[in-house]
Parts: C-alpha cells; sequence; structure tokens
C-alpha cells in the first residue's frame, strides 16, 4: 500500500511539472516580434525635372525625424499613422550652388519653409496616402508601396500646384533660366514631382 502511494505522488509530481513545463512553452511562443521604422536608415529621394524636354533633376532630403515610432507585428503597421519631419536644410543634389538655389529661392519663398511634415496612411488595397504639409498647406499626396522582407519603399508623384507653389516655382525658373532652358531656346521648370522613400525596419 505503501508503494502504490509512493509511485501515485511520483506520477502527481511528473504530471505537475510536465504541465508546467508546457506553460513556460506557451508564454515563450506568446512573445511576438515588432517591426519598428529606423530612421537614421530611411532614405528620401526625388526627382524634378527641367527644360521641356523633361530632363530629370535628382536630389534627395538627407534627414528625416519621426515623431511617434511605432512597434507593429507587420512593416506595414509600424509605418501607418507615422508622423515625420523633414527640415529642408538637409536638402542635397551634389551640386551645392543648385542646392542654394533651391533653398533660397524655391522654399525660401514658401510659407514655413524651414520644414516639411506628414503623417502615412496605409491601406492593405494599396490606396494609401501622406497627409503633406508644405507651404503652410496641408494636401493627400496619393502614394504606393513594395514590402521587401524588412523594408519598404514608397513612391508618390507629387503635383506642386496642389500646394500652391506656383510663385516658387516660377521664383526659381528666373534663377535657373540658362539651365532650364532646352535646345528649343524655351525655359520650364516642371510642376510635378516624383517621390522615393526607402524605409529600413528593425525586427525584433
Amino acid at each position: 500500500m505503501k508503494k502504490i502511494y509512493v509511485l501515485s505522488l511520483i506520477l502527481l509530481i511528473m504530471v505537475f511539472v510536465s504541465s508546467c513545463k508546457k506553460n513556460e512553452k506557451k508564454e515563450v511562443n506568446q512573445i511576438e516580434k515588432t517591426y519598428s521604422v529606423i530612421a537614421d536608415s530611411t532614405k528620401i529621394n526625388w526627382t524634378a525635372y527641367k527644360t521641356t524636354a523633361k530632363v530629370p533633376v535628382n536630389g534627395q532630403f538627407a534627414e528625416i525625424t519621426i515623431e511617434n515610432v511605432k512597434k507593429d507585428s507587420t512593416a506595414l503597421g509600424a509605418l501607418n499613422g507615422l508622423k515625420f519631419k523633414i527640415p529642408v536644410s538637409s536638402l542635397i543634389t551634389n551640386d551645392t550652388i543648385r542646392d542654394k538655389k533651391l533653398k533660397e529661392y524655391f522654399f525660401g519663398a514658401m510659407k514655413n519653409s524651414s520644414v516639411i511634415t506628414g503623417t502615412v496612411h496605409i491601406n492593405k488595397d494599396n490606396a494609401s496616402t501622406v497627409d503633406l504639409t508644405l507651404n503652410g498647406i496641408t494636401r493627400e499626396l496619393p502614394i504606393a508601396y513594395i514590402v521587401t522582407d524588412n523594408k519598404v519603399t514608397i513612391i508618390g508623384n507629387m503635383e506642386l500646384d496642389n500646394w500652391q507653389a506656383k510663385a516658387a516655382l516660377e521664383a526659381l525658373n528666373v534663377v535657373c533660366k540658362d539651365l532650364h532652358t532646352g535646345d528649343d531656346g524655351i525655359s520650364k521648370t516642371w510642376s510635378d514631382v516624383k517621390i522615393e522613400v526607402i524605409a529600413i525596419l528593425k525586427y525584433e
């Protein structure tokens, strides 16, 4: 009888230990990894156009500040609702003279010209937007995105007239008249700008 009692006690202890281990495994499995945007690794490229032949002029903004870094189980979730600031002073085109003209005559002709701000709105059907504020005006910029592992590429085409930037474009065209004149003798600065943002996300 005593042996049966001891065996029963041993079995009970084994069941209890086994149950504890299973619970530990469940707790480990419940710890999920999340995505979050790495601001320092985010690249903001843009392409503007000059002359009637629409010759591309490439540049970028070297700095971005993210005001509300989010963590989410998906890369798109980490981007959705993200608020950002881009200092105009970080604009570079690999031509210091051009950089100065863009900052002084284009952005300098706008209201609140020191910073560009925005909020990202991601929808799963790819009909996504950015509420972009430029020249003191906030407008929706339609965007598309491509997700590759921990990288999200966002593409948009910005029509500057939507931000009432005509006067700024004209001011830029005056100081860049010769450089924006093509073989036909016509000087032109286009109002559409292609935007490409490459966001690298941390997954941990």
